[in-house]
């Protein structure tokens, strides 16, 4: 893994898919284990654009009936978030009276955790778990449950593996860190 270069900023190798993928590996795990047997089927709601990967990867390992519904919600500038989170794009499914697992490829300072949270319950979602690939435990000071986590980082701006800065990057199989 070489630094790359996305617009004025440089980044260097962060977590390799190897590692990104005994992550999802173990949370694959849980799930199974979670859902094993479950009689109604579960709502998994991706978050766009930022969990595709994350979401496709997961999926390909559950081993349980579930539906796949996607919405998308923006909270982020540039390398800043706004602290603002807008509803860019709403559920593609309903989620009432169902079991929903958010996906969310990454969760720091929580504020679209929180918005989400409040959505799907809103909407009439029976049970609400959160599944996220990455964590970044020092800003997240949020009172939404985390109840499956792949990874835990520090609080630095990554881009790959469907993370983005300005809208490129995601595609990277390997996740990068801005090299300051």
């Amino acid at each position: 893994m070489d630094k790359i270069k996305l617009f004025d900023r440089t980044f260097k190798p962060f977590i390799p898919y190897s590692e990104i993928s005994a992550a999802i590996d173990s949370l694959a795990e849980k799930l199974n284990n979670d859902f094993a047997g479950c009689e109604d089927i579960p709502a998994f709601v991706c978050v766009l654009n930022g969990s595709i990967m994350f979401t496709g990867e997961l999926l390909k390992r559950l081993n349980f009936p579930l539906e796949v519904i996607s919405m998308k919600l923006s909270s982020y500038q540039g390398t800043q978030t706004t602290g603002v989170v807008r509803e860019v794009m709403g559920l593609t499914g309903s989620v009432e009276g169902k079991r929903v697992v958010i996906v969310e490829d990454i969760v720091d300072t929580g504020g679209t955790i929180v918005s989400l949270d409040r959505i799907m319950r809103s909407k009439g979602a029976r049970d609400v778990k959160v599944c996220t690939l990455l964590l970044k435990p020092d800003v997240y000071k949020q009172h939404v449950p985390l109840d499956y986590v792949g990874m835990k980082i520090p609080n630095r701006f990554i881009v790959g593996f469907g993370l983005d800065y300005d809208e490129i990057g995601r595609n990277l199989k390997d996740i990068y860190v801005l090299d300051e």
